[in-house]
C-alpha cells in the first residue's frame, strides 16, 4: 500500500466537515449590531421609499408652464424646508424656495436648481426652462409598500443595513456572526514582546488564524498558549466552551511525542484525526466537543500549514454556520510564470502572487514554517492530487487570499 492511499482527500474530510457544522440559530438583534450578520427572516418595507414627491435639489419649486420663456421673473412665497411639517401650494404664476428633500407643494410639477437663477428671496429670475418633474423624486419610485426588499439569507453589508433603518426596523433576526476561540500549543511559544528563552519562538499562529477569522465575517477570541501537557489543554478547552461556537486548536496534532490536542481528544470519541493527502497541512483532527457538540478543528502548528488548512476548511465552515451558501473556498483561474512541482498523489496549495493581467508566480520559499514568504503572497496555487509537474504557462486554480 502506498504511503498516499492511506491519506484521507481533501475532498472528503471537507465534506465530513460540512455535514457536521450547523447553521447557528436566529437571535433578534438591534439593527446596529447586524452588519456581517446574514439575514433569518424576509424584510418587507411597510411604506413607500420615498414616502412622498420631495425635491432632488435645493431651489425653486414651480409650475413647469410657467417658466417655459425665460428669463422670467415671479414672486417667492415661502421656503420649503426638508422636515418642515407645513402645506404649501403653488398658484400659477409663483414659486416656492425648497431644499433637496422637502415635500413638493400641491401645484407644483418642477424644480428649478437654484444655480440656474439668481438666487433671489423676495422673487427670483430664472434663466432657463425646466421640463415636468425635473428634479422631483417620487413616491414609491424606490420602493412600494409591501415590497420585499432583502430576502432571507442576505448577507447584511453597509447598504444592506441601510434599508433596514430605511423602512424603520429597529429589531432584526438573523444568524449571527460564529464565536470563535483560537487556542495555541506548544511548550516553545512565547507570547509577542516578551523574553525569548533558549528553545522558544513568538507565537503567531493564533494571531493569524483570529485575524483570519475576523475578515471572515466571525467573530475571533485568543485564548493564549497552552504548554504541552493535555490536562492543561483540556482544562483550557472547557473553560472557553463557554463562549464558543467553534474552537480552532494550533499544534499538537503531529506523530511524535508531546502532541497535547491529540492525546486529550483522540480518547474522547467524538474527534477524529486524520493524515489528509495535501501539503502543507497533512494532519487534521475535526470533531465536537462538549454538551452543545461544539465543532472543534485541531490545525497542525507550522504557521502556513494553520493559515491554508484554516483556508481550505475552516472558512467553509464558517459559511454554512452563518447561513451563506456552503462549498470549497472559490477560486480564479490563471496562468502560472514558472514551472511547478508537487508530492504525488497529494494536492498542494503553493504560495503565491496573483497579478491584476492574469498570471500567477510562486514565491519563493515554500516550506511550511516560512511565514515571511506567506505574508508576501496574496493567493494560493492549487496543485491537484494527480499532477506532479505543470509547465510554465499552464492555466491553474487559485484561492485569493
Amino acid at each position: 500500500m502506498s504511503a498516499t492511499s492511506s491519506m484521507r482527500s481533501v475532498d472528503d474530510h471537507l465534506a465530513d466537515i460540512l455535514r457536521t457544522v450547523r447553521v447557528l440559530a436566529p437571535l433578534e438583534l438591534d439593527v446596529e449590531q447586524v452588519l456581517g450578520t446574514t439575514l433569518a427572516e424576509e424584510i418587507v418595507s411597510p411604506v413607500a421609499l420615498p414616502p412622498f414627491d420631495n425635491s432632488a435639489m435645493d431651489g425653486y419649486a414651480v409650475r413647469a408652464k410657467d417658466v417655459g420663456r425665460v428669463p422670467v421673473t415671479l414672486p417667492v412665497l415661502g421656503d420649503v424646508a426638508a422636515g418642515g411639517g407645513g402645506r404649501f401650494t403653488v398658484v400659477p404664476g409663483t414659486v416656492t424656495r425648497i431644499m433637496t428633500g422637502a415635500p413638493m407643494p400641491e401645484g407644483a410639477d418642477a424644480v428649478v436648481p437654484v444655480e440656474w437663477t439668481d438666487g433671489g428671496t423676495e422673487q427670483v429670475t430664472i434663466n432657463r426652462p425646466v421640463p415636468e418633474g425635473h428634479a422631483i423624486r417620487r413616491a414609491g419610485e424606490d420602493v412600494v409598500p409591501g415590497e420585499v426588499v432583502l430576502p432571507t439569507g442576505t448577507l447584511i453589508g453597509p447598504a444592506q443595513l441601510g434599508i433596514l433603518a430605511g423602512v424603520g426596523r429597529r429589531r432584526v433576526l438573523v444568524r449571527p456572526r460564529p464565536r470563535v476561540v483560537v487556542i495555541s500549543t506548544g511548550a516553545e511559544l512565547a507570547e509577542p514582546g516578551t523574553p525569548l528563552a533558549p528553545g522558544q519562538i513568538w507565537e503567531s499562529n493564533s494571531y493569524t488564524l483570529v485575524a483570519a477569522v475576523r475578515e471572515a465575517g466571525s467573530e475571533g477570541y485568543r485564548a493564549g498558549v497552552v504548554a504541552d501537557d493535555a490536562r492543561l489543554f483540556l482544562d483550557q478547552l472547557d473553560a472557553q466552551l463557554l463562549r464558543a461556537d467553534v474552537v480552532i486548536t494550533s499544534g499538537g496534532v503531529s506523530m511524535g511525542a508531546y502532541e497535547p490536542v491529540k492525546e486529550a481528544l483522540a480518547p474522547l470519541g467524538t474527534v477524529r484525526f486524520d493524515r489528509v493527502a495535501m501539503q502543507p497541512g497533512m494532519p487534521q483532527g475535526f470533531g465536537v466537543v462538549g454538551e452543545d457538540q461544539t465543532p472543534i478543528f485541531a490545525l497542525p502548528g507550522n504557521p502556513v500549514s494553520s493559515f491554508v488548512s484554516f483556508m481550505v476548511f475552516v472558512r467553509p465552515a464558517l459559511r454554512k454556520m452563518r447561513g451563506l451558501p456552503a462549498g470549497p473556498t472559490p477560486t480564479v483561474r490563471a496562468v502560472t510564470t514558472s514551472p511547478l512541482r508537487s508530492p504525488e498523489g497529494r494536492r498542494s496549495y503553493l504560495r503565491a502572487v496573483l497579478a491584476d493581467d492574469g498570471s500567477v508566480a510562486p514565491v519563493r520559499g515554500q516550506g511550511s514554517h516560512q511565514l515571511a514568504a506567506l505574508a508576501t503572497a496574496n493567493a494560493l496555487i492549487v496543485v491537484p492530487e494527480d499532477a506532479t509537474e505543470l509547465p510554465e504557462g499552464a492555466t491553474v486554480e487559485v484561492i485569493r487570499l
